[in-house]
């Protein structure tokens, strides 16, 4: 049989046709438009996602035989506010998780009912990424908007309703949203009431591998697969892309560096860190996981290059940093392009460079890049290691782990063992896989990804220069601190 996978991104969805066995048949992206009403906002018309599945699996199923597709399975991006009236039509564009407009409705979350009493409801603090703050925010700004609303969805969600006709969300999507009670894995009552919505305008609750529903009679004409397609509830893009990376059963690792950057923990049992510095969420095993997300990761990088330096020759750029000049670099990057989330939960962070001086090279700088975001995923997994948490090696994914260069500093960065996937498909593999167990071809998520996942690299750090990298770090550490109060400042 064929499974479909969703990678419902940022700047594109990506679709991949996966068998029974695990083998990947083809692959396919499509790209849509991100806007930016105001500094700091971003947003995506709802339309636009479904418009381009559409298209994608019409060009991803082309050359196969569709009798043998059983099954559909959506990761994406998380956090995205999608409202629909009572019609299913969608209110407005949809606000995305790296929006950051929700400033004062966070600091209300977090400081007027405070960051304990969410803590108690949801197992998390709000960050301004999160669905609830935006909700707020609507309200407030939007009332006539907020007025109309009979249906709040997140972005895959969107897709799977749209495909299946079921408003419905998982659990590892919908504890993102500072809506649910995690722990307990049920709509917050009083997080609802906080926020002025009710239970009805909630969408069902499934874990990420249980059948929502089959295909609507006439997607399945447009697209000419059977009604009998069964639609997997999905998972949040980085809950699914564990999974297609196996990172499932206790103390499992993935380290993920796409658009943003996130050190993923699954765990048996739910837990918290005393801070909240981290995301303690569902995961798609039907168990659960710590997350610590970073907002620019990769796309620091890809700022960088193309917007700063106007070029998109990436290996170009790196070809010259030598393993000798790992770990001492003398200019540092804070990659708070878009303020930070884990461990500071800053909307004013800003990016920089520190330390130039007439010696510096556009390598150097470059290398400072990869450098900063490698840094900032050490500090989420410095607060892993508060909770007695030991991570003595992690799977990588994401775009940015195509460069053998930046998965060296990684693992030097970090001082663990880095492990590369066989199948680098992200939350489209993930999604695939979860479809795969919906339509009982594996009895487990476990089992699945014990017979579907394998690795094919790994690299060591080398004790001399993951020596040089942790005085750096510590250097590293004190720079936001420092710049902490003049970031608000500007």
């Amino acid at each position: 049989m064929l499974y479909i996978g969703i990678d419902l991104g940022t700047s594109a969805v990506k679709l991949l046709l996966m068998n029974e066995k695990g083998e990947i048949k083809n692959v396919v992206s499509r790209e849509y438009d991100i806007f930016f009403p105001q500094s700091g906002w971003s947003e995506q018309n709802p339309e636009d996602w479904f418009k381009e599945v559409l298209n994608g699996i019409d060009e991803l199923t082309v050359n196969c035989d569709k009798n043998q597709i059983a099954g559909i399975g959506a990761g994406g991006q998380m956090h995205g506010l999608v409202i629909l009236d009572k019609e299913n039509t969608v209110i407005r564009p949809a606000i995305l998780w790296n929006d950051g407009r929700t400033n004062e409705e966070t600091d209300y979350l977090n400081n007027k009912i405070g960051k304990q009493k969410l803590s108690e409801c949801t197992g998390n603090i709000a960050f301004a990424g999160f669905t609830a703050p935006k909700i707020l925010w609507l309200k407030k700004h939007e009332p006539e908007a907020f007025s109309k609303i009979d249906k709040i969805m997140l972005p895959k969600d969107y897709i799977n309703y749209m495909l299946s006709g079921v408003h419905c969300t998982d659990y590892s999507d919908a504890s993102g949203t500072l809506l649910l009670d995690v722990k307990n894995k049920c709509w917050s009552n009083e997080m609802l009431s906080i926020c002025g919505i009710k239970q009805s305008q909630m969408p069902k609750l499934f874990e990420s591998y249980e059948v929502v529903g089959t295909i609507k009679k006439d997607i399945a004409q447009k697209l000419g697969i059977s009604k009998e397609v069964k639609i997997a509830a999905g998972a949040g893009d980085n809950a699914a892309a564990a999974i297609g990376t196996a990172t499932v059963g206790e103390g499992s690792c993935n380290i993920s560096l796409g658009t943003s950057g996130t050190v993923f923990i699954s765990s048996e049992t739910f837990k918290a860190d005393n801070a909240n510095a981290l995301h303690a969420f569902a995961h798609a095993d039907g168990k659960f996981h710590l997350m610590g997300c970073m907002l620019s990761a990769a796309s620091c990088n890809k700022w960088w290059l193309e917007d700063i330096l106007k070029t998109e020759e990436y290996q170009k750029e790196q070809q010259n940093i030598s393993d000798d000049k790992l770990g001492e670099n003398h200019i540092y990057y804070l990659p708070y392009l878009m303020g930070e989330r884990a461990p500071h939960n800053d909307t004013n962070a800003r990016s920089c460079f520190i330390g130039l001086s007439m010696n510096s090279t556009r390598e150097d700088m470059t290398q400072a890049v990869l450098e900063g975001v490698a840094f900032g995923i050490r500090d989420s997994l410095e607060a892993v290691k508060e909770l007695g948490i030991q991570v003595n090696n992690s799977t990588i994914c994401g775009g940015g782990a195509k460069s053998p260069l930046w998965k060296k500093i990684l693992a030097n960065v970090l001082n663990i063992e880095l492990i590369t996937p066989e199948t680098e498909q992200g939350p489209g593999y993930g999604g695939a896989i979860l479809a795969a167990v919906a339509c009982g071809e594996y009895a487990s998520v476990n089992d699945a990804v014990k017979k579907l996942v394998h690795i094919t690299d790994k690299i060591v750090p080398e004790p001399k220069m993951a020596e040089r990298y942790e005085k750096r770090y510590q250097t590293f550490r004190k720079l936001y601190p420092t710049l902490k109060n003049i970031f608000t400042e500007i």
